[in-house]
């Protein structure tokens, strides 16, 4: 094949923020246009270490690393730190903000391509933090494109930095409307106060840099030629009419759910009980896939709840203790994802200490918790049948990968967009139930204990999964391609999403 065949599908830039969820996100993309594009040339953009560790998972014939220069040290965070999930949560914000000091590499490596190429870029696409990227985009003359979560957050997030409903004349405000309508949402959705990130509900000069932060980046996107959404067009349906209603007159193309092939075969996959592993981002396990599963392979249908707080969240330690005491309470066996309580290195080893004394033991001779540090095989965990509930922060990647297998979920968002998704799920889809949000209030384990045994035992529990099962055949529904009888080609709403997207981009070729 000769070199212009090759490109005759088009040169696609992809730029992610540095962190896991991000990261995982932007790979699953770029390999799901390299499955319907093969001859579109990607260049995925991303820092040293990120580099490094993403080189074995993403190397392929048409994506390839572009590496840009960073120096942690020169902006006030550790050595060697060019991921959120190395980073302690007050530090974050400095990463956010010293990922500008990019920019200037970022332009020359596209100026580099072009010169190479002789022609400019397909598109940029380009995460939501970097929505400086508009603006090399337009000094080139190729299209942008912000690429999001889901829709009902991201269109959430959007309207109350836009908006500050919440507040009684504005951002110059320090009293707080206890109940409130978000804007560019139907006239019946309404958010409580406390259903806020702590973020929202604060006034001081942190709050108003983050404030500035955002809208600046919240324009970026509404300046961009469109938005890519982790999304299912049938499971959130008022979400992205939101979002639309934000991005107009851009268009947004719903493009998830993204998430690897083994997750979508159904029951199938249940039954069989295992899978190959599947590293996404170069990250190890704290146990073998294979061990879990054996594990799982042990206990009852539906019986096992998995508890993790994504990659780089956690609690305080009195909720963890109360969470331990909550969850042997309730009898029931459960999956535990390990990481330092809230104030501690989250780097740094789990303590026994932070848990019920006699605890580790315990569960390690009844066998009915199985404690796992650092990192989980999440997808394996979610997949296997005898999982039947998910304690979640509410990160979109995990709603989608857990509804993807009907499983229902426990609710415990901690920041972000993620008490919108938390929202979304227990009042649009009827497939949640929310224990507590971030570290804020009182926690008992008796409250544990009642959550948990609400959505594993009782009738609602039941009707919960039920609705988490039509939501996980909607997304099934949604990546199917066939060719019916009479030789038409059916596509579901997804795939039809991709190729829209991709067919507007790939045809746009400017050669210099």
């Amino acid at each position: 094949m000769s070199t212009q065949q090759q490109l005759d599908d088009g040169h696609i830039i992809m730029f992610p923020f540095m962190a896991q969820g991000h990261l995982t996100r932007f790979i699953a993309l770029a390999k799901f246009i390299s499955q319907r594009k093969p001859n579109t040339k990607i260049t995925f953009v991303t820092t040293p270490l990120n580099f490094k560790r993403l080189q074995p998972t993403l190397q392929t014939n048409h994506i390839c690393l572009a590496e840009l220069p960073f120096s942690s040290a020169d902006h006030g965070l550790p050595p060697n730190t060019e991921n959120c999930d190395s980073l302690p949560p007050h530090l974050i914000a400095t990463l956010l903000y010293a990922s500008k000091a990019l920019k200037p590499s970022f332009d020359n490596l596209i100026d580099e391509i072009i010169r190479d190429e002789k022609r400019v870029p397909s598109c940029i696409i380009f995460d939501f933090f970097f929505g400086w990227a508009t603006d090399t985009a337009k000094r080139v003359g190729t299209p942008s494109f912000v690429f999001t979560p889901g829709g009902y957050g991201t269109a959430m997030m959007f309207s109350m930095w836009l908006h500050s409903p919440h507040r009684e004349n504005g951002d110059d405000s320090k009293e707080l409307i206890e109940e409130f309508h978000v804007p560019k949402f139907p006239d019946a959705c309404r958010l409580h106060i406390s259903q806020l990130p702590s973020r929202l509900r604060d006034s001081n000069e942190e709050i108003t840099t983050y404030a500035k932060f955002y809208r600046m980046h919240i324009s970026y996107s509404q300046k961009s030629d469109g938005m890519l959404c982790n999304s299912v067009e049938e499971i959130e349906v008022v979400g992205l009419k939101a979002l639309r209603n934000l991005m107009e007159p851009k268009p947004v193309w719903p493009i998830g759910p993204l998430l690897p092939s083994f997750l979508l075969q159904g029951n199938q996959n249940k039954n069989n009980g295992s899978v190959a592993s599947q590293s996404r981002t170069g990250k190890e396990f704290g146990i073998s896939p294979e061990s879990c599963i054996e594990w799982l392979n042990h206990q009852k249908p539906s019986s096992v709840l998995f508890i993790s707080f994504g990659s780089q969240n956690t609690i305080s330690a009195p909720k963890m203790m109360e969470l331990a005491l909550g969850l042997e309470k309730s009898g029931k066996c459960f999956i535990w994802v390990l990481r330092p309580p809230s104030g501690f290195e989250n780097t740094s080893e789990f303590k026994s200490e932070w848990l019920p004394e006699g605890f580790v033991e315990r569960m390690s001779e009844t066998k009915k918790g199985l404690l796992i540090k650092t990192w989980a095989p999440q997808l394996e965990i979610l997949c296997h049948r005898s999982t039947g509930a998910f304690l979640s922060h509410c990160g979109w990647n995990s709603v989608l990968e857990s509804l993807s297998q009907g499983v229902p979920i426990i609710g415990w968002p901690l920041y972000a967009e993620q008490p919108y998704n938390s929202k979304m799920l227990q009042e649009e889809m009827g497939v949640s139930v929310q224990l507590a949000i971030g570290n804020e209030g009182v926690l008992s384990s008796e409250d544990v204990k009642n959550v948990i045994n609400y959505v594993m035992d009782s009738s609602q529990g039941e009707e919960m999964r039920n609705k988490a099962i039509g939501i996980a055949e909607k997304i099934r529904a949604a990546m199917r391609e066939d060719i019916d009888e009479d030789g038409g080609h059916q596509k579901g709403s997804t795939i039809k999403s991709i190729d829209d997207f991709l067919a507007t981009v790939t045809s746009k070729d400017v050669i210099i």
